[in-house]
């Protein structure tokens, strides 16, 4: 809900360009930017115009050759993202914020619940390293985003993998690469594409005290209808495609040269979800403030 306290603090008015970080939001993702190699030259980049350069790549989808001579090179650019993206960076520095928002709002920093979906959308472009997939049930031929969300809508994991994997299987591959990130999660509210003993008994090996709850839509109901929890998720998708500007996935480059995008059919999570948790996005009216913001600003580019 929009207030005067919180519609100036999202004013990007004052800023060179839009996307730009706010000194709020950069004194709190600077802490989580590991410092420069010891021995040789000292680190003469700007870190804050790297972010506000691939801030700039999320906000406009321009190309990297197009970046503004203002901001650094395209080299200095995709150099830092894709270092990030293999140390870990960038997975550090979201899960930082998200749990600051999660104190902030009085919740627990190790969440009990939380929802799971996927969407499918149209990839920009085809290759070994960017499979393709058929979803027929959509009738889409491109990608799947399957993420996992807390209660608050906040981004807990992604991934993105072609859209002919079922959704009970891409939900496996996102919470089997969770990796005892969420030991205490006890609760996954799904759709019915996930319906199955195949899925449940999938669940129970991973986390042996998750339950699993499908939530169904009526069979009596014609019109829309919101459903209990899975609003939570929808929501997210949508900040997603209004931060990133566009619904399709592109930016072949970026899985193509990451050392950490080896599977030509499941994208890496270091990549497909790191790319969407890089910059604070500045869509998103979250009410716990710059944590917020700058935690969904690192939720869209892809």
């Amino acid at each position: 809900m929009w207030t005067a306290e919180n519609r100036a603090r999202y004013e990007r008015g004052g800023l060179r360009y839009p996307s730009d970080l706010t000194d709020e939001e950069w004194a709190l993702i600077a802490p989580g930017i590991p410092p420069g190699k010891r021995g040789g030259n000292k680190r003469t980049v700007d870190l804050r115009e790297v972010v506000n350069g691939l801030m700039f790549i999320l906000s406009t989808r321009c190309r990297w050759r197009a970046i503004p001579k203002d901001l650094p090179p395209r080299s200095t650019l995709h150099g830092y993202f894709d270092l990030w993206s293999w140390d870990g960076t960038l997975e550090r520095i979201h899960h930082a914020l998200y749990v600051a928002c999660r104190e902030r709002a009085g919740r627990e920093a190790s969440l009990s619940a939380a929802i799971i979906d996927s969407q499918s959308v149209k990839s920009a472009e085809k290759g070994v390293y960017d499979p393709h997939g058929y979803d027929a049930g959509k009738k889409i031929k491109g990608k799947k985003r399957h993420i996992l969300v807390d209660t608050q809508g906040l981004l807990m994991h992604a991934l993105v993998h072609a859209a002919d994997i079922q959704d009970r299987d891409g939900g496996v591959l996102v919470m089997s690469s969770l990796f005892g990130l969420y030991p205490f999660l006890l609760k996954l509210y799904a759709d019915g594409g996930y319906q199955g003993a195949k899925f449940q008994q999938a669940m129970r090996s991973i986390l042996k005290q998750l339950d699993v709850e499908i939530v169904k839509r009526s069979d009596q109901a014609r019109r829309f209808v919101v459903l209990p929890k899975r609003w939570i998720v929808e929501r997210t998708f949508a900040w997603l495609s209004r931060c990133a500007g566009s619904p399709r996935i592109g930016n072949v480059s970026i899985a193509r040269h990451s050392p950490s995008s080896r599977s030509p059919r499941s994208a890496s999570c270091s990549i497909n979800s790191a790319i969407p948790k890089l910059l604070p996005g500045q869509t998103l009216s979250a009410p716990n403030g710059a944590q917020a913001r700058a935690s969904s600003h690192l939720i869209a580019l892809e």
